[in-house]
């Protein structure tokens, strides 16, 4: 289980968790409630190279199609195929197996701490 005090955020509600020279991106519990149950996913081609705050995916749910942000620069060195296949996962483990994609990145951005990101969404 993943400590969601040492993940950063972004205001667009994806967690990421630094690994080394590679972050691994998810979206919040809270996104995924807000989501509603999660039909299908597109993830961005390994290879991609991705700048912070654009666009590389979209989450579809039975409620709405949400748009996925890059939270960093890099490249794309993974995408969870087991999401792609059973997008179910965002929605019962989005800190664990519904993690999206992993990101070869040189620096981060400026991130929110989960103190931030708690205020952000009120909780």
């Amino acid at each position: 289980m993943t400590d969601r005090n040492e993940l950063f955020y972004t205001p667009e509600h994806e967690w990421v968790r630094v690994d080394g020279d590679t972050v691994v991106v998810g979206i919040t519990d809270y996104a995924a409630d807000k989501l509603g149950d999660v039909v299908y996913v597109d993830l961005p081609k390994v290879g991609a190279a991705v700048t912070a705050g654009t666009v590389v995916g979209e989450i579809e749910s039975t409620k709405s199609v949400g748009e996925l942000f890059a939270p960093v620069d890099g490249e794309v060195v993974e995408a969870n195929q087991a999401v792609v296949d059973a997008p179910e996962l965002v929605n019962s483990d989005p800190f664990g197996e519904g993690w999206l994609v992993k990101v070869k990145v040189g620096e981060l951005p400026k991130l929110l701490t989960a103190a931030e990101y708690r205020a952000l969404v009120g909780e």
